[in-house]
């Protein structure tokens, strides 16, 4: 996998596309930034641009930061074949497809941190793991009733107060129920929490991507669970 602190790579499969002393530049913004912080998309076999979430396809890449609107704006002004310097094609739904990749890529490591025993949901159980400091955040679906999610919010300012953190947990509302059903069938929740283990914090991570991707800017999901845009 290459990082952006490697100027000795090949050159067909560095991103001079994208490229300065800093690190990544983004081919809309052109601003540079870490791998971290944008997305790599290549050309495929067969002409189309796909989005390299593990930034590890070969072949020359380009860079986008992560904000849906900066990837439609990419397709509709045919950035994509002038960075990568091929005559490749940018789907029209290119931006919605990545959103569903990072859907997909959330979803499975909440399953494993489910088999990891590092994930709860229902009420009670998010309740008592933000009460005891052991949830690093909690996840409603979209329809999630108000009066449960206060219940839960209550609790994760109780804690942040009483515990002088700098930060509330985290909390995040990305899904409704029917879409998680249709991903991951009977374990769908309306409230859950993830607990602290390596993949209690891949789900964190990849959840302030998604976020981040939809609303564009900075995750904003230590400031509540505002509902996010589909």
């Amino acid at each position: 996998m290459m990082t952006a602190h490697e100027p000795d790579a090949p050159l067909e499969d560095d991103d001079l596309a994208g490229y300065d002393v800093n690190g990544r530049m983004c081919i809309v913004t052109r601003e540079s930034g870490s791998p971290e912080e944008l997305i790599r998309f290549v050309a495929a076999p067969d002409g189309t641009v796909v989005a390299d979430l593990k930034r590890e396809l070969p072949g020359r890449g380009c860079w986008v930061k992560i904000d849906r609107s900066l990837v439609d704006r990419a397709v509709a002004k045919k950035l994509f074949a002038r960075a990568l310097k091929m005559d490749v094609k940018a789907a029209d739904d290119l931006g919605a497809s990545v959103d569903r990749l990072l859907a997909a890529q959330l979803m499975q490591m909440m399953n494993m941190a489910r088999k990891a025993g590092q994930f709860v949901s229902g009420s009670a159980k998010v309740d008592a793991a933000v009460r005891s400091g052991a949830a690093l955040a909690v996840f409603h679906a979209t329809g999630a009733a108000d009066d449960g999610v206060r219940k839960i919010d209550q609790a994760r300012k109780a804690w942040h107060l009483g515990m002088e953190t700098e930060e509330e947990i985290p909390s995040f509302r990305l899904f409704s129920e029917s879409e998680m059903e249709g991903l991951m069938g009977q374990n769908a929740f309306i409230h859950a929490a993830v607990l602290a283990g390596q993949a209690g914090e891949g789900v964190v991570k990849r959840a302030k991507m998604l976020e981040q991707y939809r609303i564009g800017g900075q995750s904003r999901a230590a400031g509540g669970a505002g509902r996010q845009k589909q």
